[in-house]
């Protein structure tokens, strides 16, 4: 293995306007690469070191998934089942219709939504964190909503479409923590912490911080063009009020610490020291293509090209569509600050790359950095 190649394109898109980079290889659960580059503060000259804490943003929502797929192998919970049965607000849904004079209309739902479409984007939701009923909880609650409380507050929205009869990239991950609290009766971010970053040793991950933890928080970056440099933006704006712990996008961790998680899930559901958090089956089930006839021209994204949308996470379906050195059923996600995750289980493979700007360049990085790292493997 020579990944002489890997070092000099994150050197290459940290001199250009990424801030940092920071990439880890494992392979067979050894530690074969990891180099970093660029500075943590900008405004400090601080050069990125090990134990820098990141938003993972939308990187969350493969840890939601795994919490969620705990509760069907327990039984509690089928993919199946309309939602409602444990979220009772979602009983009676709208959707939102075009008119023939250009406006908009609701109508009842015809179908309820499923567990299935929280999973897979076909639920009918928006990514709008600015909707009417979500502005009035916030503002209800003084800044505290809870996770339940934003369930509650999204189901007064109408639905951009039936369930299941299309996909769009949404607010659904954020709905499915809070059915695995109405259904486990633990808070989500205590749920993932008893039931997975516990049982993985992963200290340095979850929704809240400490203060220790909050002096560790990577500094986050806006590139602008019309100043030429990356301008500081720090905080989450997709965490609405303190007590909400988003299941799409609330999780703060390190490199190391989710690498642990994604290592487990390349191993097919269980860390390299026993700890099993999910079977080699509802891996499986995770990266199979769940997209249709009727969804899957919505999945639409240039870089996601030769993907499929299994449940939460890309998944590799075509080689010749994607141009991808990835073997099929290489599988993972992304976040909205540029993070980037590789999970290869037929390779035995797990890839966890970080950066911290939110106009990420993601289709840029994203598929050169994956065939970087397969051809070094090779040499």
């Amino acid at each position: 293995m020579d990944f002489a190649p890997l070092s000099k394109f994150i050197d290459r898109i940290t001199a250009w306007r990424i801030p940092w980079a920071e990439v880890l290889v494992v392979h067979r659960n050894e530690t074969v690469f990891r180099y970093r580059a660029g500075c943590a503060d900008l405004e400090a000259n601080i050069p990125i070191d090990e134990d820098r804490i990141i938003y993972l943003y939308s990187l969350t929502k493969i840890m939601t998934c795994v919490a969620a797929l705990q509760l069907v192998e327990k039984g509690a919970i089928l993919l199946g089942d309309p939602i409602s049965e444990y979220l009772p607000e979602f009983t009676e849904m709208t959707v939102r219709k075009q008119q023939e004079d250009g406006g908009h209309a609701t109508e009842p739902a015809q179908h309820p939504i499923t567990v299935r479409d929280l999973f897979t984007m076909t639920a009918g939701f928006s990514y709008d964190l600015a909707s009417p009923s979500l502005r009035d909880a916030l503002k209800r609650t003084d800044g505290k909503m809870t996770t339940r409380e934003f369930a509650t507050a999204l189901a007064q929205e109408p639905l951009l479409f039936e369930p299941g009869t299309r996909w769009n990239y949404s607010l659904c991950h954020d709905v499915l923590a809070a059915l695995v609290e109405a259904v486990d009766g633990r808070r989500f971010s205590l749920y993932v912490r008893d039931e997975i970053t516990g049982p993985l040793s992963m200290a340095d991950t979850g929704f809240h911080l400490s203060e220790a933890q909050l002096g560790r928080l990577a500094p986050q970056y806006e590139y602008k063009d019309e100043l030429g440099k990356a301008v500081r933006m720090d905080g989450n704006w997709y965490r609405l009020g303190s007590e909400f712990d988003s299941g799409g996008a609330g999780l703060l961790s390190t490199v190391s610490d989710y690498a642990r998680f994604l290592n487990a899930l390349t191993n097919r559901g269980t860390s390299p020291e026993g700890a099993r958090i999910l079977s080699a089956a509802s891996i499986d089930l995770m990266r199979t293509d769940h997209l249709t006839a009727r969804t899957r021209g919505d999945y639409n994204w240039a870089h996601h090209a030769g993907y499929g949308y299994g449940l939460g996470v890309r998944t590799h379906v075509s080689e010749a569509g994607s141009g991808s050195l990835s073997p099929l059923g290489e599988f993972g996600w992304s976040g909205a600050a540029g993070s980037f995750a590789i999970i290869d289980p037929e390779s035995q493979l797990t890839v966890m790359y970080a950066q911290h700007l939110v106009n990420n360049q993601e289709p840029y990085v994203h598929p050169r950095l994956k065939n970087i790292v397969y051809s070094c493997l090779e040499k």
